[in-house]
């Protein structure tokens, strides 16, 4: 297992070079010009000369290559630095002046350093995304499991309907929905999530608990959904197996059969279903982020996206590449760790 980890890891560096060629050259096609914006009566020579300071003046390769050592050098030793520092302990934001600018991923539409912006944009996403995802698989694996056990039972006829309402239904109406009832109709909850709220009171702290609600839902409604009728059609392909006959002949218990025996060969394709699912919850929450106003990573990308702020739209694509690779990584260990009989080479 170990030498199949090392393996993996040496292999992910390649693999990442792959991906964030692809990422740049595909967004170096895509139409759109940084100074479209730009006033008409602004100067041809003032644009050009902005463009340069941009850096689009240089070929594709060399814009490339800066991108690549920033993305994978210079911002991970700048953090480096940061987490280990006095002024990290103490609870200081770094002072970014202090990396010098020219070397970092700047943003063309705020002509500040990218990973800054993504930093102060991570912890809305997590709180909701995180959150939303924690709670989908906690409400999906219990579902799954009890309704493939009783097959066909009212719970299990229940669980089916809500499960293909949840997955069907696209995010974008379900948060919608919850607006008009919730926050129009009933006013329980509000419509726009407060992101300048800070929690340092049991006021403060109802007052995030509440704002989170709706947007936790929707996406725990869509993550459970499709992670029980995976765990639902895993239990069901191992009930019944030679071996779980054989638990049951030497007299073990009911409980002991189906939550040690079967569950734990039957978490290994619902492993890589939630494993994998983390980056898809990451891109899923572009939308929520927008619907409900979490001035997060997804509407940071939405902004980009319409300001062609190229730099932010590649570092932040490459970002959630970057969790499927990982996460995959992460899905392929837990196999060994969850069922001994897999062996890796």
């Amino acid at each position: 297992m170990l030498t199949f980890t090392i393996r993996r890891l040496v292999l992910t560096l390649p693999t990442l070079l792959v991906i964030s060629l692809v990422i740049f050259m595909l967004l170096e096609l895509a139409p759109g010009d940084p100074m479209a914006q730009v006033p008409l009566t602004v100067p041809p020579e003032v644009k050009e000369k902005r463009r340069e300071a941009l850096g689009l003046g240089q070929p594709s390769h060399v814009r490339y290559l800066k991108w690549v050592y920033q993305f994978f050098v210079v911002e991970p030793s700048i953090m480096i630095d940061w987490l280990t520092s006095k002024s990290t302990l103490l609870g200081w934001l770094p002072d970014t002046s202090l990396y010098g600018g020219d070397l970092r991923v700047i943003s063309w539409q705020t002509r500040s350093p990218v990973m800054d912006i993504v930093v102060q944009r991570l912890p809305q996403t997590m709180w909701v995304v995180g959150m939303g995802y924690l709670f989908g698989v906690l409400i999906a694996l219990p579902i799954g499991i009890y309704s493939a056990y009783r097959q066909y039972s009212i719970f299990d006829q229940v669980g089916t309907f809500i499960s293909m309402v949840g997955f069907s239904v696209p995010t974008f109406f379900t948060g919608v929905l919850l607006i008009v009832v919730f926050s129009v109709n009933l006013g329980w909850f509000p419509s726009i999530y407060d992101t300048t709220l800070k929690v340092n009171s049991w006021d403060s702290f109802l007052q995030q608990a509440r704002q989170m609600v709706m947007p936790v839902t929707v996406l725990a409604l869509y993550n459970a959904a499709q992670i029980s009728r995976f765990m639902r059609s895993s239990m069901l392909d191992n009930l019944n197996q030679d071996y779980v006959r054989t638990a049951r002949a030497k007299g073990l218990s009911e409980r002991v059969v189906v939550l040690v025996h079967v569950l734990r060969n039957s978490m290994i394709p619902v492993v890589t279903v939630i494993a994998l699912g983390v980056p898809q919850v990451f891109g899923g929450a572009i939308i929520t982020e927008q619907v409900f106003k979490v001035n997060g990573l997804g509407q940071l990308l939405i902004g980009a996206i319409e300001a062609n702020d190229l730099p932010m739209v590649q570092t932040l694509t490459f970002i959630f590449a970057l969790l499927i690779v990982v996460f995959n990584l992460i899905a392929d260990v837990l196999y060994g760790i969850i069922d001994p009989r897999i062996r890796y080479d």
